[in-house]
């Protein structure tokens, strides 16, 4: 009975954050474990499916990063790097599209419906959602230096999304982008997945954005878990990427973070993948799981 009656008091917990975010969109970036273990993937992905039944919108977006190094790796294609940045050359885009779309798109589309949700892939021709132009980096001589098919987001299909959304239907969406230019054919362009996250966010001005990946958040002491950062705004993310608590890898995150809320996000969230239902503790409870980002 005990048990039962914290379950009760759970619900009515609950119930606050439901009704207040009854019919907002919300943006969840897939990474790290969320994807790769599929035991974490389908908790996450039952959280997506009890968030479109209690009214939120989640809108899904993901990229390919382990299973497109191993097809790689299979094929016998060597990741070159310029600048520090991968490139994206034919035989390698070839790839990450077969993975994005064949792969990892359609399973996750796929196992929402498994778990008896409804779920759209936003990526085909028919239903493009993502447009963007090629990108490239300031050599040291000044001249720009081209990445190959590597794009940057610029402008997205917000009404398509939004009809789905509407509908109950999650979209799933690679960061994958159609090159915004005159020409024949199908081009595809890779897209960093945080940075096409925090794009279709901006865009559709959403709730929250969340992303899930392999850490518990922004830790004070990386190596300790109780020295998560629970709430941080944009001063003291600044203060501490420069004093590199904040660092590698999450600084990307942290910025996309950043730009989305500058974008008009009203919130943005960091929490760990691989905590089963990590999604519905971070939305739906008075103490959370991860780090929000504010400005």
């Amino acid at each position: 009975m005990d048990d039962a009656i914290r379950k009760a008091e759970s619900l009515i917990e609950a119930m606050g954050y439901i009704r207040r975010f009854r019919d907002h969109l919300i943006v969840i970036k897939l990474g790290g474990s969320a994807m790769e273990d599929p035991v974490a993937l389908e908790a996450t992905l039952q959280d997506v499916v009890f968030m479109a039944t209690v009214g939120l919108r989640p809108v899904l977006v993901h990229g390919g990063g382990k299973p497109i190094d191993r097809a790689m790796a299979k094929a016998g294609l060597v990741p070159r790097k310029v600048l520090g940045r991968r490139y994206t050359d034919r035989a390698t885009l070839d790839i990450v599209v077969r993975v994005l779309l064949e792969n990892i798109n359609a399973g996750i589309v796929s196992l929402i419906h498994q778990l008896g949700g409804k779920a759209v892939g936003l990526h085909s021709p028919p239903l493009p959602v993502l447009f963007g132009d090629r990108l490239t980096l300031d050599g040291e001589d000044g001249r720009p230096v081209d990445l190959g098919h590597v794009g940057s987001v610029s402008r997205v299909d917000t009404a398509l999304i939004e009809s789905f959304c509407a509908g109950g239907v999650v979209p799933v969406i690679p960061s994958l982008a159609l090159e915004d230019a005159p020409g024949e054919g199908t081009r595809w362009l890779n897209v960093n997945a945080d940075t096409a996250a925090s794009a279709i966010a901006v865009h559709l001005r959403t709730e929250k954005l969340v992303f899930l990946s392999d850490t518990p958040g922004i830790l004070m002491d990386r190596h300790d878990p109780s020295s998560l950062v629970a709430s941080l705004d944009a001063g003291g993310c600044r203060e501490l990427i420069r004093r590199g608590v904040i660092d590698s890898g999450m600084i990307p995150k942290v910025e996309a973070c950043l730009d989305s809320l500058r974008g008009g996000v009203r919130k943005t969230h960091m929490i760990d993948g691989r905590v089963k239902h990590s999604l519905l503790l971070e939305i739906y409870t008075h103490q959370g799981i991860g780090t929000e980002i504010t400005l």
